[in-house]
């Protein structure tokens, strides 16, 4: 109560010290770097793809673009549950130092691919460093954060995401004309965040609410090992984090409910938002335009939406809650898709659309970075975040394939994107059943809930 108190009668930053500035600052680089590189591999896969295969597959390129999102969404789900269960084991800080190492390596070596079997089986690489990043980023910045502007931190966490794609957006409409080797050069570009790795490890703390949870980890383990009956959060810290996830009746439910809405928002974003180059470069060549400048000028102005739209969320997240305002996204992605992908043909028209597609379709995002990290203990904050945000990759690799099946069936993208687009309901009927965080603190023991939370019950 007292920080709502003071967030009242003072400007929220004002309660923010620069060890909390810089725990966010590195969070939002490492997502970024990640934002960079996917947007780079959906920006570039239909180019690389023109250089890997045969002359004669070229028809069905949308389904071999499909196959390579779809190994490298399946690689990024692998890699959350790994970098949860790391940075609840070695630490936020060490664990995002080495996941941004990996990234950067391996994002290097993509640009050497030489068939499209070894750029799928790169990209799957860089998939796993990806995935291993977010978890990190999302724990320590709600664990440093105040509790009043813990939205904001996370929104401004998960606003890096389309900074990355933004910059990927303008890197290839400056090097997308430089012949068949471009793709190959964005790579390249993506050695660069290791630099980051080593400014993280000199300037940025470990979160203490970590370092006290892997404190306890080890007194409990040393009182078992000598013979002692643990109960409690005791007996819970030493069992291994994701089947602790599952021994808590409290936690399986919201992991069931924040499963099901992550699973709905990330098919829907991967089953369609994988093609809008495609689909704007098809629009741009039918006006007789060219289509390489429209598809960049797309996915600079979706992407300026989704910032404006990420950070957006977390302040409407801090002065309205949780449930209401990642209810709006949903809705309000659940509708734009058909609008977009079926009703809207002029091309300057279909810009300012993505504009607006872009705030809600990837703004809905935040809520992973905001409002998980709110709903699980310390002692699993990473390995439930990570398994939530990543885990339904695992299922929803095969949107992009499964979309690129629909387009070359259904002969289009207007009907492929609405359907795929529909997903999105089912994580709408989920909201209303978990607790509202706002303000509150952090969970830290065993008991999730407070005595005066109601949890809506399914009827």
């Amino acid at each position: 109560m007292s920080e709502l108190s003071a967030e009242g009668t003072s400007r929220w930053y004002q309660s923010l010290d620069w060890t909390q500035w810089k725990a966010l600052i590195a969070s939002n680089l490492g997502w970024t770097f990640d934002g960079f590189e996917v947007f780079a591999l959906i920006l570039t896969v239909g180019a690389a793809l023109h250089e890997l295969l045969d002359p004669s597959e070229y028809g069905r390129i949308p389904i071999y673009a499909g196959a390579v999102i779809a190994i490298t969404v399946f690689g990024w789900g692998a890699g959350g549950l790994l970098g949860g269960i790391l940075a609840d084991y070695i630490g936020r800080k060490r664990s995002m130092t080495l996941t941004i190492l990996a990234y950067s390596a391996l994002t290097g070596l993509s640009a050497l691919s030489w068939n499209w079997w070894s750029f799928a089986v790169l990209r799957f690489l860089v998939g796993l460093a990806i995935g291993s990043e977010w978890a990190t980023g999302a724990s320590i910045t709600a664990e440093l954060w105040p509790d009043h502007a813990r939205g904001k931190g996370g929104a401004f966490l998960q606003s890096g995401y389309p900074i990355g794609s933004i910059l990927a957006s303008a890197v290839w409409v400056a090097i997308g004309a430089l012949g068949p080797n471009a793709w190959r050069y964005m790579y390249l570009v993506g050695i660069l965040p290791a630099l980051v790795a080593f400014w993280i490890r000199r300037n940025i703390p470990e979160s203490p609410r970590w370092e006290r949870s892997n404190r306890q980890r080890h007194a409990a383990r040393e009182r078992k090992r000598q013979g002692a009956v643990l109960h409690g959060e005791d007996a819970s810290i030493v069992r291994f984090t994701l089947v602790d996830m599952f021994a808590d009746p409290a936690v399986r439910s919201r992991l069931f409910l924040t499963f099901v809405m992550s699973l709905s928002v990330t098919i829907g974003y991967w089953g369609v938002s994988s093609f809008v180059p495609s689909y704007v470069g098809s629009v741009a060549a039918t006006a007789g335009l060219v289509a390489q400048r429209w598809v960049g000028l797309a996915g600079l102005v979706q992407n300026i939406g989704a910032l404006t739209g990420f950070i957006s969320f977390g302040f409407l997240a801090d002065a309205f809650g949780r449930k209401p305002t990642t209810f709006l996204y949903y809705l309000m992605s659940l509708t734009l898709t058909p609008i977009v992908y079926l009703w809207v043909q002029d091309i300057h028209l279909l810009l300012l659309a993505f504009a607006i597609y872009g705030f809600f379709v990837q703004g809905v995002f935040s809520w992973t970075a905001i409002w998980l990290p709110e709903l699980f203990p310390t002692r699993m904050r990473a390995t439930a975040a990570g398994f939530i945000f990543n885990a339904p990759r695992l299922i929803s690799a095969i949107a992009p394939l499964f979309a690129g099946t629909l387009i070359v069936g259904l002969g289009g993208y207007g009907k492929a994107a609405t359907i795929i687009g529909l997903f999105y309901g089912i994580g709408l009927f989920a909201v209303p059943f978990l607790p509202e965080t706002r303000g509150k603190p952090l969970p830290e023991a065993d008991t999730l809930s407070p005595p005066q939370e109601q949890v809506p019950k399914m009827a």
